[in-house]
């Protein structure tokens, strides 16, 4: 199930606007398509679709999946969303694909709970890989312990204000709702200007050390660093066996 922030039609339009205007995450991770020589790029938990449009302006075959039908909505109105392949599902439900290079980013490796979620996702992904295949997807070093600094999140501490380009502003908050390692959970809230109308979104992510992911059918090639976010994340680069 995707977090409402992705699924509820209200709510997907107002991610983009939440995130900041220049993605330096994505950057690296177009880097690596280039590093790899991936001609052929699946994005697995797509969301808006900002870096399947990125890559496909460059030339990239790009498929993007993603369990949630609003964000899909929203990257379909995006500047070469129609050079790319969108589906609806995740790596469990998958066409038969023959791509060169797996990605996932931001936080999805860390939206599945428990091992048989993430085993069925990492054997979609493999399934859907070449031979020789690479699968790269980063998930939060926990020594980071970055739930000690969302313990400060508060309404007065994370509020603020966005402009959407209908003309209506939405305000925002984040808060921390729970610990329980390796478990973490958080809600961001969302007030309507137009209608008063609070919408939630509840997340919770799975922390795990670089030694507790299980990646079967592949070899780890190299664990990273994010050059975006130095000493917080693990990037895994693997190749399918």
């Amino acid at each position: 199930m995707a977090d409402n922030l992705f699924a509820d039609p209200r709510l997907a339009p107002v991610y983009d606007v939440l995130e900041p205007a220049t993605r330096d995450d994505l950057e690296p991770y177009a880097a690596m398509v280039s590093e790899f020589g991936a001609e052929r790029v699946l994005d697995v938990g797509c969301g808006t679709g900002e870096l399947a449009c990125l890559l496909a302006g460059r030339g990239v075959e790009v498929i993007g999946v993603d369990p949630a039908a609003a964000s899909l909505e929203v990257a379909k109105g995006k500047e070469f969303a129609d050079r790319v392949r969108w589906l609806h599902g995740d790596a469990t439900t998958l066409p038969p694909l023959e791509v060169d290079l797996a990605v996932m980013t931001g936080n999805v490796a860390q939206v599945f709970l428990t091992e048989e979620e993430w085993s069925a996702t990492v054997a979609g992904i493999r399934a859907a890989l070449k031979p020789g295949g690479r699968f790269v997807f980063e998930t939060r070093d926990p020594a980071y312990r970055a739930w000690e600094q969302w313990a400060e999140w508060t309404r007065e501490t994370t509020y603020r204000e966005v402009l959407l380009p209908s003309g209506e502003t939405v305000a925002n908050w984040g808060e921390l709702t729970r610990v329980e390692l390796p478990y973490v959970s958080f809600r961001g809230t969302y007030v309507f200007s137009s209608d008063g109308a609070v919408l939630t979104s509840d997340s919770t992510l799975w922390f795990r050390e670089r030694d507790e992911v299980s990646l079967d059918g592949f070899a780890v090639e190299e664990v990273r660093d994010a050059p975006d976010r130095p000493g917080r994340e693990f990037v895994f680069v693997a190749r399918r066996q």
